[in-house]
């Protein structure tokens, strides 16, 4: 081997090393850390969760009218306006479309209200209400334009017997639903 030259099979040295790795780490650009900031995002599915929420609620109610739910008629020509709609079939009570409790013969069970037999305040539907009370207020504190005015429609069966009624419409006032429209046919039969 000539003189100045050094051995090509020769192993570095764990410093040599070590140095090797820290001069090449030094070349390289600092990682920047990217992230997606999702709070814009959160703030634009909430308007366009509201907004949706507004839309479906402005459109006017299909009813299909079956054996337990006959619609009466009027000649009234108002025109519905958003509001909650309960609805009271020969089997059944439902607000917005869910279930609030079943019905024997279209009367409520008396261990269903206050006060049994005699009492008008109907448990399930209460709860139900509230609910959807609640609910309600959130969207008018997030949107003053539209606040909550108690406004519910009821569809009830023709055949609904009138305490029935009565018990329903007692409800929706304890429930701060003060404001009520009953739903009919237009036209004659």
């Amino acid at each position: 081997m000539a003189e100045g030259q050094q051995p090509t099979d020769r192993k570095a040295t764990m410093g040599e090393v070590k140095r090797l790795v820290r001069r090449r780490i030094r070349r390289r650009p600092e990682h920047e850390e990217q992230s997606l900031n999702i709070y814009p995002m959160m703030d634009m599915m909430t308007i366009l969760l509201v907004f949706m929420v507004m839309q479906f609620a402005a459109t006017q109610a299909n009813l299909v009218q079956s054996a337990e739910l006959q619609i009466p008629y009027s000649t009234a020509n108002i025109e519905p306006s958003q509001s909650t709609t309960v609805t009271i079939s020969s089997t059944s009570i439902l607000v917005e479309g869910k279930g609030a409790l079943q019905l024997r013969n279209g009367l409520v069970d008396p261990s269903q209200k206050q006060g049994g037999g005699n009492g008008f305040l109907i448990t399930p539907l209460l709860n139900r209400l509230q609910e959807h009370r609640d609910a309600l207020k959130v969207l008018a504190q997030r949107n003053p334009q539209r606040p909550f005015r108690g406004e519910v429609q009821i569809v009830a069966d023709r055949r609904t017997p009138y305490r029935t009624l009565i018990e329903v419409v007692y409800t929706c006032g304890q429930a701060e639903f003060k404001n009520l429209r009953f739903v009919v046919l237009k036209g004659h039969r």
